[in-house]
């Protein structure tokens, strides 16, 4: 019980693959308590009898999480309250289910609110069900303390900068990834870059922090994002019920908090193809998005738990722990080299690869003019790709701009005790 004696209840429900994977930390259980009393001053209200929390710990099972009206699914591997690194990693998970009870399931786009299983859902503002959910998501993760802010600000320089070399985002607007979000959750890795994945959710991040401070900035603090939460997701506590929603009921009420032209704003980011990705937000929150040579320490987690080596913003590619390259970015130095998805990594400069050989590679690199020759096999065939790159290893980080206002600071800040 996260919530002894509180009306609405909230409950915890663990089942795991072993008795010490059941056992949680003091601090990650006030951390979900206080998860709790985030939500509530977030949206001021709970559509809900009680909310449970159904975790599910194990190494046997898909690894997702799915959001019901009362209840959330959420399925992570075994030692997920042990180690350190999974919860980071997964920290999101619980903030993101809790928030579609507001978001997705009592405020619900009218596309997918069907009444039947014949009626086909239309999916188009999937950018608000799942990307405003994206966002406060996180918000919330770090305002509870399951994230730091370090944490916070790595994560958007991530997605913010794997969003802003993607070239599909030459043909592909952000609102056609909603559209065919039954074909994208599903696809396979190679080729991602250029097809586009389920976007509106990282993108989501850049746009509603893009509303948020906007808010923020024209009201001079007195408004933001939290106000409008309250007041399209919040209304009156009670039983669950779905009150659908049309883009214009969104804009509508955006207007309530800052009169504006949302439609136009909207317009410009979701449904009009851009090539560079949505960073006012971070730029208005007072951080610019710079590039540094050492791994930021949620990207090193990543990769020790995915057993990959990410080389996306230097050479162009990901490679997994066996050598198997999942996806190359179109007009990336190792694209322009020949080195494709699905290739095998075999060797790096006459010997064997390894993710220290390579990386090494890279850095040694920016001190010579040879190619770096990457030996990769083909199916039957082998050939060595002679990659033209000598900028040295690059990751993607937030650096603070002191001439404008820490507004991330203060959208991170607890609203509870």
């Amino acid at each position: 019980d996260l919530t002894p004696g509180a009306t609405p209840s909230h409950f915890i429900h663990i089942a795991a693959d072993s008795a010490a994977a059941l056992e949680m930390k003091p601090a990650d259980q006030r951390d979900f308590t206080r998860l709790v009393a985030e939500t509530g001053a977030l949206f001021g209200a709970r559509h809900y009898r009680s909310y449970h929390f159904l975790l599910t710990l194990s190494d046997h099972v898909a690894h997702f999480g799915l959001e019901h009206h009362e209840s959330s699914d959420d399925r992570q591997p075994e030692r997920y309250l042990i180690d350190d690194d999974p919860l980071k990693l997964m920290a999101l998970l619980l903030p993101h289910e809790m928030t579609h009870s507001w978001n997705g399931k009592y405020r619900r786009p009218a596309g997918l609110a069907t009444v039947n299983f014949d009626q086909p859902m239309q999916g188009e503002l999937l950018w608000v069900y799942e990307g405003l959910t994206d966002y406060l998501g996180v918000v919330l993760a770090t305002r509870c303390g399951l994230w730091t802010n370090e944490n916070f600000r790595e994560d958007l320089a991530l997605n913010a900068a794997k969003l802003d070399r993607e070239p599909g985002r030459t043909w592909r607007p952000l609102a056609d990834t909603a559209v065919a979000a039954q074909l994208l959750y599903l696809a396979r890795p190679e080729g991602v870059s250029w097809r586009r994945s389920v976007d509106y959710y990282p993108e989501g991040d850049l746009i509603w922090l893009d509303v948020d401070t906007l808010i923020r900035q024209r009201s001079d603090g007195r408004r933001s994002l939290d106000d409008f939460c309250k007041a399209f997701c919040g209304g009156t506590s009670g039983p669950p019920r779905v009150v659908p929603y049309t883009l214009d009921d969104v804009v509508a009420a955006l207007n309530q908090i800052l009169p504006s032209d949302w439609h136009r704003f909207f317009q410009e980011r979701v449904y009009t193809l851009e090539p560079r990705a949505p960073l006012a937000g971070i730029e208005r929150g007072g951080w610019r998005l710079t590039y540094t040579n050492a791994v930021p320490d949620l990207l090193k987690t990543r990769e020790g738990q995915d057993k990959i080596t990410d080389l996306s913003f230097s050479l162009g590619f990901i490679v997994k722990e066996d050598g198997y390259i999942t996806d190359v970015r179109p007009g990336s130095p190792a694209d322009r080299a020949g080195v494709g998805a699905s290739m095998k990594l075999l060797g790096v400069n006459s010997r064997r690869w390894t993710p220290e050989i390579l990386r090494a590679a890279v850095r040694a690199a920016t001190t010579n003019t040879a190619p770096i020759a990457l030996l990769v096999e083909n199916e039957d065939y082998f050939k060595t790709c002679e990659v033209d790159y000598h900028d040295g290893e690059k990751y993607p980080q937030l650096e603070r701009d002191a001439s404008r206002p820490d507004l991330l600071s203060a959208i991170l800040a607890p609203r509870t005790p």
